[in-house]
């Protein structure tokens, strides 16, 4: 019973997913240029003893509408800033467009504890002109502790990527590619035919150095325990036969 319950306990640590930190992120993720479409924000919480309390984000330019989802437990502010040349469309002009919106939580539901995530509904126009581009929408997310966690860096690479979705162009499809959930880096095109297969998978990489040397040291410990485990079984048959 020892030695099915040490093989047991080996293979449970070889099962366990590596420690990885997620990004905030856009869903769909790749979106034609001109379509209407509905965006959620995916927020997780990551950070130990401390839940989401704010969450700001920074809208690209050509955005001249939004409507947001009324999340239960959270309260939304949308900013808007004047432009420098009004817009004309079959309603009359426009002078302004959709700057930030503000996510705050004012409890007691909806509460992002570490581990969980929440999604914030939006409904938007993409703009016509944008076909080819990858969308960023910079974000600050701040925890209950104080902590302050910046999404704005340009590189996917990044430690903290800004948020971003690949628009292709005008008349495709909406898709969540798998494996490209923030679209291509900033200023790259990412007109990927409608048509085309989906890209492979990338590999998950993780946010922090420390997490994937958590993740390794998991994987060595849970090996050397099977090896330790499979050497005692055999052991234990050898002297049962004996």
């Amino acid at each position: 019973m020892k030695t099915r319950f040490a093989l047991a306990a080996a293979l449970a640590v070889l099962l366990l997913p590596t420690v990885a930190q997620a990004h905030i992120s856009l869903h769909p993720n790749t979106i034609p240029a001109g379509a209407f479409a509905t965006i959620d924000v995916r927020v997780p919480g990551e950070e130990e003893g401390a839940y989401v309390k704010k969450v700001d984000v920074q809208f690209p330019p050509g955005f001249i509408g939004a409507d947001y989802e009324n999340v239960v437990g959270w309260s939304a502010k949308v900013i808007e800033s004047k432009l420098a040349k009004p817009i004309q469309t079959d309603d009359g002009p426009i002078d302004s467009e959709v700057s930030q919106i503000i996510w705050t939580w004012t409890g007691p539901l909806g509460k992002v504890d570490n581990g969980q995530f929440i999604d914030f509904p939006l409904s938007l126009a993409i703009p016509e002109d944008a076909a080819g581009k990858a969308l960023e929408f910079r974000t600050v997310q701040t925890y209950s502790n104080g902590q302050v966690v910046h999404w704005i860096e340009p590189s996917l690479e990044a430690e903290h990527p800004s948020p971003r979705i690949n628009i292709t162009a005008k008349g495709g499809v909406i898709e969540d590619v798998a494996g490209d959930e923030a679209g291509p880096a900033a200023g790259q095109t990412g007109g990927r035919p409608s048509f085309a297969p989906a890209p492979a998978p990338a590999s998950v990489k993780s946010s922090s150095g420390a997490s994937k040397g958590l993740g390794i040291a998991a994987l060595i410990i849970g090996a050397l325990g099977l090896i330790a485990a499979i050497v005692a079984l055999g052991a234990s048959r050898r002297k049962a036969a004996a």
